[in-house]
């Protein structure tokens, strides 16, 4: 089959990403014997080297599960190595996920520095598209724009409508806003099947795209106006090549279960220790400045001997009885969907390359775009 009868129909052969990386093997040799010639005019080459950090096109890279999840180190440590690139991390103190597009106002966000070798890494208190949209002010890092936003490895998979609660696919879109291409991925989960080390292979499947997007932002041949969402099967190193997909709609069913009146105290569990001793503190202080409204009233009207003291809001507390409610996403069957849709794609083992726009005006060439790119960096065999 010739590449070009592979890229009509739309699929990627399992032997892709060998291929790709013999040809990213290939590039990066002749960037090391241009190197040597560099080196060899002593005082220019002195120069050069003592530079190389700062001319490295720099990536930045976040996620929605929190700065220390192995999707986020696994993607880091494995950029670090390639050496190519100045690593910058701002990525959630804390899990984020399911936030989506969600933003910090009217608080102040927390910026700690955090421990991962070879890459500028910060843990923010914000949500994700904080720390991207932080990441890419200027204000945090002293190095210039990022040529890429990577988001991910998250925990789960972004695929249909969960691109909408997604905080993964929305570090990618903050920075498709911002004017700078995305990518984010996504590794397919599965309780009691999956573990740590797929993460590893996930970026390593992945890769080689990365590196392939990075060369085409360089040169001006990356598609504009265009974020791509990586879908890795829950069997990474077995999976049956990329494909381009189309974004579904599917989605999980939402389940909300009740929590029983008898079990209030436990259903503290479902709540941070600081979301609880901050409802606490909120209910003393809204007590405190009742009880001061109350005894200032005295004091203003002395011919009033008695003061009834009022409920918050003026509600009774023996009639506030409070409802207890947990949301569970319970899987849906996969019915009547098409092949190329990002969930049947990662279902059936493939890795679902999904592109995304922020403009309805250029939906209709999202997929040509696409599809030309990809070919591009993905070659068929020969």
């Amino acid at each position: 089959m010739t590449s070009s009868t592979a890229a009509k129909k739309n699929f990627m052969t399992s032997g892709l990403v060998s291929n790709l990386e013999e040809v990213l093997l290939r590039r990066k040799k002749n960037d090391d014997e241009s190197a040597e010639v560099a080196s060899s005019t002593p005082a220019d080459g002195a120069e050069f080297n003592s530079n190389e950090d700062s001319i490295k096109p720099v990536v930045l890279v976040t996620n929605g599960d929190g700065i220390e999840s192995p999707g986020l180190t696994c993607l880091v440590e494995a950029l670090v190595r390639e050496g190519l690139y100045s690593v910058n991390v701002c990525a959630p103190q804390s899990d984020k996920s399911l936030s989506g597009h969600s933003v910090t106002l009217r608080e102040t966000v927390s910026v700690s520095p955090a421990e991962i070798n070879g890459a500028t890494a910060y843990e923010a208190s914000g949500t994700t598209v904080d720390c991207v949209s932080l990441g890419l002010s200027g204000a945090l890092f002293s190095s210039t724009k990022p040529l890429l936003v990577i988001s991910g490895i998250n925990k789960g998979t972004s695929c249909g409508h969960h691109m909408l609660y997604s905080s993964v696919a929305a570090g990618a879109r903050e920075a498709l806003i911002s004017g700078v291409p995305s990518i984010s991925i996504s590794l397919n989960w599965k309780k009691d099947e999956s573990q740590e080390s797929d993460f590893k292979d996930a970026v390593t499947v992945c890769l080689p795209l990365l590196n392939a997007a990075l060369k085409d932002i360089e040169k001006g041949q990356f598609p504009e106006g265009l974020s791509f969402n990586i879908e890795v099967p829950s069997s990474p190193s077995t999976n049956k090549g990329f494909k381009l997909t189309k974004q579904s709609l599917w989605r999980s069913t939402p389940s909300w279960q009740a929590i029983s009146s008898n079990r209030h105290p436990a259903a503290g569990r479902f709540m941070s220790n600081q979301q609880v001793l901050g409802m606490q503190l909120a209910q003393l202080s809204r007590d405190a400045s009742a009880a001061g409204a109350a005894r200032k009233l005295t004091t203003q009207r002395k011919n009033i001997e008695i003061v009834e003291s009022v409920g918050v809001a003026g509600k009774s507390n023996s009639n506030n009885s409070s409802r207890y409610f947990r949301l569970e996403f319970q899987d849906k069957e996969l019915e009547d969907l098409d092949d190329d849709l990002d969930i049947r794609a990662l279902e059936n083992g493939y890795v679902a390359v999904t592109p995304l726009s922020i403009s309805p005006l250029v939906e209709m060439n999202i997929q040509s775009a696409a599809l030309d790119w990809i070919s591009r960096a993905l070659p068929a065999e020969q």
